[in-house]
């Protein structure tokens, strides 16, 4: 349940239609874009910024397909990677969003807290077709989680 939340906001940002009325505003200090390879490519304090979730980064990279920006194909941030809602926050160096088997990875020094408490790890893999989500640890050690009881 912790990452259920941020997982449906990656979601909504990323790749639902039903939300691509909504405005997104993104900032960063250069933008690039590449019809020839379908990639657009924001650099230098990156801010994306869509009604329930806000993403920071220094860098953020999406593909996309033919059907142009709305037919997204991966949205990879990296660079102190911060993802916040009303009721949780993650945070980490790197993080991928592919659309096409729904997956959401954050990778590096991973920390997501909310009311519940804390969770940190070296990765984090959210599957949002079967809301399952995995904390794991390389060679620093083990996950680590501090809960309070409400």
């Amino acid at each position: 349940m912790m990452l259920r939340l941020i997982a449906f906001f990656a979601l909504t940002l990323f790749a639902a239609p039903a939300f691509a009325q909504q405005a997104v505003n993104i900032t960063a200090a250069l933008f690039t874009l590449d019809e020839t390879s379908n990639t657009a490519v924001f650099t230098g304090n990156v801010v994306v910024v869509h009604p329930t979730v806000t993403v920071w980064a220094t860098k953020v990279e999406a593909t996309y397909g033919a059907g142009g920006t709305t037919d997204l194909k991966t949205f990879d941030a990296t660079g102190d990677v911060r993802l916040k809602t009303d009721d949780q926050e993650a945070t980490g160096e790197h993080a991928v969003f592919t659309p096409g088997d729904q997956l959401l990875r954050l990778t590096g020094n991973v920390v997501v807290i909310n009311a519940g408490g804390t969770v940190n790890a070296d990765e984090l893999v959210v599957n949002l077709e079967t809301n399952v989500s995995t904390f794991t640890s390389g060679q620093s050690g083990r996950v680590t989680g501090t809960f309070s009881s409400q």
